[in-house]
């Protein structure tokens, strides 16, 4: 065939194109038997449960669902709607309705004619009084108080607060002000120097000189020592940790740790494939299974009973149909009809009698007592 290539040289690899090495091939083969064996048992389980399950579902609960679902809705739907319909929601616009007429007789009503013939025009008077009142108090307070504080502030306060305050400036001034600019000047400014340049002369030959010596040949000295002396302590035990603990750590990891775990990785890896594949495998071998048992199934009770539906069952119903049924139902509408004609020749003979009745009743009447009067009806008043 034009074009065929083989599946082994078209697919590619699941894990890339990676060689492979001779232990990943001895691994894979058992692994995968031994999956298959150990998957084969719970596929035939999971694959027998799934089936049993749909038809359960297409053949039980499919049937009653819909069964309590016909149920539900001629028992409890339709009764609770036509409730709802019918009883409920006009008696509930009823009683809407008196409410609603009650609550504005009894609440809005009252309270609309109290708020608009008393309150209202009581709150109109009141305002009207109160803008008055408030304009006759405001003219008084004018007149009576605002214009004497005025002219009190104006003409007395000020000048007097004005005069006092310059007065006591001018007290202030040559009572404190110029004596103590005096003393500052000629008494503490030049006390002040001199005591100034005596601190610094105490400070700098008795507090800054020592220090500085103490700084630049004692503490420099020992500083560069205890540096020196730590660098080569932290140098020795770099050295130590490298060749007690890193190097030997870093030995277990890559001769190891790490080829175990590789191998362990492998595997799991070959394990998980296996699983994957033997599931597949499974699966086609109980789906094989599966349908072989179903076909027999089939073969031994779903043919038999199609084939009595079929040619047993159908023809017999038709004939039972055809020759039974049918007759004895025309003959039922026949006797219905019948019935019903009769019911109605039976009930115009008895509204005949009945008529005739009366109209004997009403000569016997009439040969007894007369013609009776036709009262007129007096107009009411």
């Amino acid at each position: 065939m034009t074009g065929y290539q083989p599946r082994h040289a078209s697919a590619p690899s699941p894990r890339g194109h990676e060689p492979e090495g001779c232990l990943t091939v001895a691994v894979r083969l058992p692994v995968r038997v031994v999956m298959f064996v150990l998957v084969l048992p719970v596929r035939l389980v999971w694959d027998g449960l799934v089936a049993a399950g749909r038809a359960f579902r297409r053949g039980v609960l499919g049937p009653v669902g819909r069964a309590l679902s016909w149920l539900g809705r001629v028992l409890l739907v339709t009764p609770a709607r036509w409730t709802w319909r019918r009883l409920v929601v006009p008696l509930g616009r009823g009683l809407a309705v008196v409410f609603r007429w009650t609550v504005t007789a009894l609440f809005v009503w009252p309270w609309a004619a109290l708020w608009r013939y008393v309150l209202l025009p009581v709150g109109r008077g009141a305002g009207w009084l109160g803008r008055w009142l408030a304009a006759a108090g405001a003219f008084l307070g004018r007149v009576l108080v605002v214009v004497p504080v005025t002219w009190v502030h104006t003409r007395l306060l000020v000048p007097l607060a004005r005069a006092v305050g310059r007065g006591c400036g001018l007290l202030g001034r040559y009572l404190f002000v110029l004596p103590a600019v005096l003393l500052w000047r000629h008494v503490l400014a030049p006390a002040g120097r001199g005591t100034g340049l005596a601190l610094a002369w105490l400070w700098r030959w008795l507090v800054a000189a020592p220090a500085a010596a103490l700084h630049r040949y004692v503490l420099v000295p020992l500083g560069r020592a205890v540096v020196v002396a730590v660098r080569g302590t932290g140098a020795v035990l770099l050295l130590l940790g490298r060749y007690l603990l890193v190097v030997p750590l870093v030995a277990l990891y890559r001769w190891v740790l790490a080829p175990a775990g590789r191998g362990l990785a492998l595997v799991v890896r070959e394990i998980a494939a296996a699983a994957a594949v033997a599931w597949r495998v499974t699966g086609r071998v109980t789906a094989f299974l599966l349908r072989g048992a179903g076909r027999v199934l089939y073969v031994l009770l779903v043919a038999p009973l199609i084939g009595l539906w079929r040619h047993v069952l159908a023809p017999f119903g038709r004939v039972l149909r055809g020759w039974v049924w049918q007759p004895v139902a025309a003959a039922c509408r026949a006797a219905g009809r019948a019935l019903r004609s009769a019911g109605y020749s039976v009930r115009s003979a008895l509204r005949s009698a009945r008529a005739s009745v009366r109209s004997a009743r009403a000569e016997i009447r009439r040969a007894l007592f007369g013609v009776p009067r036709s009262r007129e009806r007096e107009p009411l008043p």
